[in-house]
């Protein structure tokens, strides 16, 4: 999967899915943004990527802003001088049941997990379109098929989804490629953060019978964003281990 030398900017990636990402398109050779919206985490995570060897810079900024956004996109620009590959993961969750759910709640919830994708596709489609290249990559989820207490997580995961088809449709003309990863369980510091009892009651929900590692993940996105996969476009793919097939 070659995309070596090509300039990857990864959202949310100062810790968990979106750092692992990082490091398995650095390890690739592509040439990393990393951005969070904590400092010290873009920081921990630059700085790794910089101990393996991978060409890497970093950005702190709200992409849930148009301003956000455009300094990342820039940030990339001034860092490397082109932007090639777009991974939207960054991502927040708010479970409750819908009566208990607040407007914060909802609000929130879609305006960092589904405006921050268009606002970091709007800002870095011209870089590409000029280039006539480039990879998108949206991080969606399992949950978009529903479930109990996350109506505002289910609802902008699903929509990341109809995103992508309709990123896929636009940017074609100019060899641009969209697509989605959708996950299910993962494990993440949030993961280990649960209840031990919680924790092994989910990982029964999986067929393949364990949680998902972050390299799994990022080996999906690399597929997606290699040259190879340059007839590949506005599809989603389960890296799920197979909770997907099933309502658990």
């Amino acid at each position: 999967m070659n995309v070596k030398d090509r300039v990857a900017v990864i959202t949310g990636s100062g810790q968990g899915i979106g750092a692992g990402i990082a490091a398995t398109l650095g390890r690739a050779g592509a040439r990393v943004v990393v951005n969070d919206l904590d400092p010290d985490r873009v920081e921990s995570s630059r700085s790794q990527l910089e101990d393996a060897g991978i060409a890497v810079t970093g950005v702190v900024s709200d992409v849930s802003t148009a301003e956000g956004a455009a300094a990342l996109i820039q940030g990339a620009i001034d860092a490397f001088e082109s932007v090639d590959i777009l991974v939207n993961n960054a991502g927040i969750a708010r479970d409750k049941w819908l009566v208990k759910m607040s407007d914060e709640d909802w609000d929130d919830v879609l305006r960092v997990n589904l405006k921050s994708q268009f606002l970091c596709v709007r800002a870095a489609a011209p870089h590409m379109m000029e280039q006539k290249w480039g990879r998108i990559v949206n991080i969606s989820s399992r949950a978009w098929l529903g479930g109990p207490g996350q109506a505002n997580y289910a609802a902008s995961k699903g929509a990341v989804i109809s995103l992508t088809r309709t990123l896929a449709l636009e940017m074609a003309r100019y060899n641009i490629t969209a697509n989605c990863i959708a996950p299910a369980l993962v494990d993440t510091p949030l993961f280990r953060g649960l209840d031990e009892e919680v924790r092994e009651r989910l990982v029964k929900t999986i067929p393949l019978g364990r949680v998902g590692t972050t390299d799994d993940i990022g080996n999906a996105v690399l597929f997606f964003a290699a040259e190879e996969s340059s007839y590949v476009t506005g599809q989603t793919l389960y890296v799920c281990g197979g909770r997907s097939l099933g309502a658990g």
